[in-house]
């Protein structure tokens, strides 16, 4: 997206000016409706601070992380495509793993060349990046030296920050103090297991790093904090409402005269502005506020929608909806039928009904159904249940297997198979050198992963797709491994994707012309494995929305593991029996490599089975509490228009 560059959108960020959205917030922030946007604007606003700038240099503070990266992408293309000159820059980054050589794939010197300074025009010699690869005793003096280096530039100018689960800013940990500087820390043990997709392995992950203090970032003259994606939303909302506290770092903000949150619409979720804006300002009640404001009263008084009362709107600060919208009762009654009509144990559709007040069409009755799978289980963890309704219920239905899912089968996994084949008939005099050799290049003390180990780990993958269709009794030609080429790196860093990327993902939907497309929705990453997949799907149906075939598709949208859809956003809501929901857990024990021990656990350390079971109960309770019938499960979809 290139920005408008004869209005800067310098509106998006002055200060706030409304008290109501003050008096919950401390620190100013802006929602976007997607990074890219964010992004876009951003690099804006540090293009034309360096162009204006007065002084010798401008000095830039600089954050690793995926919440970056779309800033340093526009930053390059704004020096490729509009001359923006980086000579008059100076750099700090924030932190390094300690003990990590520069030329490391994994250090943040790699990352901000690979990133950024390969592709601008800033000097090597006006890049400051902590070393990681210093003696312990030679840390104190590089950190005095590093915090001098910054005071005799004047300071920073503009300080780029990303947050993480443990509210740290830079590697400011949990009982950081305000006043500390560039110093040596112990790694939380969250931001460690967060880090560990990064070195395909908690065990790889550096114990320490050097980092900026919060004071160092204090002094800064602008701070500009990026977050993106739900599971930001809490520690978000925390930072900019609660009370200051050096258990959550990042709340140190708070005392920053001109400091900003950039923040995507899933991270600002739990800001009350967003969460329940009826309780901050007069609302315009568009049809999914009301449905959300409803919700909220029943969850909030523990009431079914039913029995809510005009006492129950006035006295939790809805008496403005009833002014606008009638009586309780008449939208208790509308709000009851509108989530009613979710409800359906058709998910394609049921034949030969009237469909009015139903989610999906009665008509063509066996519909050709297309689930995409950005790895290859999140078809059955996400979305089991409905799967095996397809198939059950006559329906064509093809799963697409975006991505090989290779890098999250660990080394002990991939060896069990090895040794099936060394220890059974399936050895021969032809493959018994190949198999050691094999054998060999599993290497645990190596980040690097060789491509012969790859491919073993993804045919272990495949293997168990396989297996669950075939207990789901789909047939195995109705699977389509895409194995997208972004996704194959090697490591969890993927590529841009590209034409080929597209043209697999068009080619397959051109072929099966589906009535449903079932994709992932999870927008938690904008640099993730599933938001890249699902964005190539969406690229794709924007391409090709005009065929005649696409008149007749819908497309839903599924959640990964980690997060359902909230109520309001339901549209689709296909209950369970105990007896679905066990074969839903079966399916996903086929995917064993995925059970035991997961490579990318995140910070659930649930089993996928566990997660996905809850989850789904989860959803049907709340239907219940709101006093729909009561299910085992349910499992939610939200309609994606295009």
């Amino acid at each position: 997206m290139k920005p408008n560059t004869k209005n800067k959108n310098k509106l998006a960020f002055q200060l706030p000016g409304r008290k109501e959205v003050s008096r919950f917030e401390k620190i100013h922030n802006i929602t976007f409706k997607n990074a890219t946007e964010a992004d876009a604007l951003v690099a804006q606003e540090i293009a034309d601070a360096i162009r204006n700038c007065k002084a010798e240099y401008y000095v830039l503070g600089l954050a690793t992380g995926s919440s970056p990266i779309g800033v340093y992408k526009e930053l390059v293309r704004l020096h490729k495509e509009e001359e923006l000159s980086f000579k008059n820059v100076i750099s700090f980054n924030l932190d390094e793993y300690f003990g990590l050589k520069a030329e490391d794939k994994q250090s943040y010197h790699s990352f901000m060349y690979t990133h950024l300074f390969d592709h601008i025009d800033i000097p090597k010699e006006q890049v400051y990046i902590p070393k990681g690869d210093i003696k312990e005793e030679d840390v104190v003096a590089f950190c005095s030296a590093y915090e001098a280096t910054i005071e005799s530039f004047g300071g920073i100018d503009f300080q780029l920050l990303g947050i993480g689960r443990t509210a740290h800013i830079g590697f400011n940990e949990p009982g950081s103090h305000i006043n500390s500087i560039t110093r040596i820390i112990a790694l939380d043990p969250i931001t460690r297991e967060d880090a560990a997709a990064d070195f395909n392995g908690l065990n790889f992950v550096p114990t320490k790093a050097i980092t900026m203090g919060i004071g160092s970032i204090l002094k800064a003259k602008r701070v500009v904090l990026l977050g993106w994606g739900h599971k930001k939303a809490d520690v978000v909302a925390l930072t900019i409402e609660k009370e200051i506290t050096s258990l959550y770092p990042a709340t140190f903000l708070q005392k920053h005269p001109n400091c900003t949150f950039i923040l995507d619409e899933e991270a600002s979720a739990e800001l009350t502005k967003h969460k329940t804006p009826w309780l901050v300002r007069e609302c315009e009640w568009t049809e999914n506020l009301v449905k959300k404001a409803i919700v909220w009263l029943s969850n909030q008084t523990q009431k079914p929608l039913l029995k809510l009362t005009n006492r129950d709107y006035n006295e939790h600060g809805l008496s403005s909806l009833v002014a606008s919208q009638g009586q309780p009762y008449e939208l208790n009654i509308k709000m009851f039928n509108q989530l009613q009509h979710t409800i359906t144990g058709w998910p394609g559709g049921k034949p030969n009904h009237d469909d009015s007040n139903r989610p999906e069409r009665a008509n063509p009755a066996k519909k050709r159904v297309l689930i995409f799978s950005p790895h290859p289980d999140d078809d059955v963890i996400s979305m089991g249940g409905t799967f095996a309704r397809l198939i059950d219920q006559g329906h064509e239905v093809h799963v697409a297997y975006q991505t090989s899912g290779n890098i999250a089968v660990t080394d002990e996994e991939a060896l069990k198979f090895i040794e099936v084949a060394e220890n059974s008939f399936l050895k021969n005099q032809d493959n018994t050198d190949q198999l050691e050799a094999l054998k060999k290049n599993f290497n645990s003390d190596s980040i690097e992963i060789s491509k012969d180990v790859l491919s073993v780990k993804a045919a272990v993958r495949r293997s168990e797709c396989l297996a669950a269709a075939r207990f789901l009794k789909l047939p195995t030609e109705q699977l389509h491994f895409l194995n997208l080429p972004f996704y194959e790196t090697g490591k969890i860093i993927k590529n841009e994707p590209s034409a080929v990327d597209f043209k697999i993902t068009q080619d397959l939907i051109d072929e099966i012309q589906p009535h449903q497309i079932f994709a992932a929705g999870d927008l938690a990453d904008p640099h993730g494995t599933h938001r890249a997949c699902l964005n190539i799907i969406f690229k794709v149906i924007e391409d090709i929305k005009t065929k005649a075939y696409m008149d007749d598709c819908r497309v839903w949208l599924y959640r990964g593991a980690w997060q359902e859809w909230d109520i309001e956003d339901i549209e689709m809501a296909v209950p369970l029996s105990p007896d679905q929901v066990i074969q839903k857990r079966n399916a996903i024990l086929f995917h064993q490599s995925q059970k035991d021990k997961v490579m990318f656990q995140g910070k659930d350390n649930r089993e996928f089975w566990v997660r996905a079971e809850q989850r789904n109960q989860t959803t049907a309770s709340i239907y219940n509490q709101l006093g729909m019938a009561e299910y085992e499960a349910i499992e939610a979809f939200k309609q994606y228009f295009f």
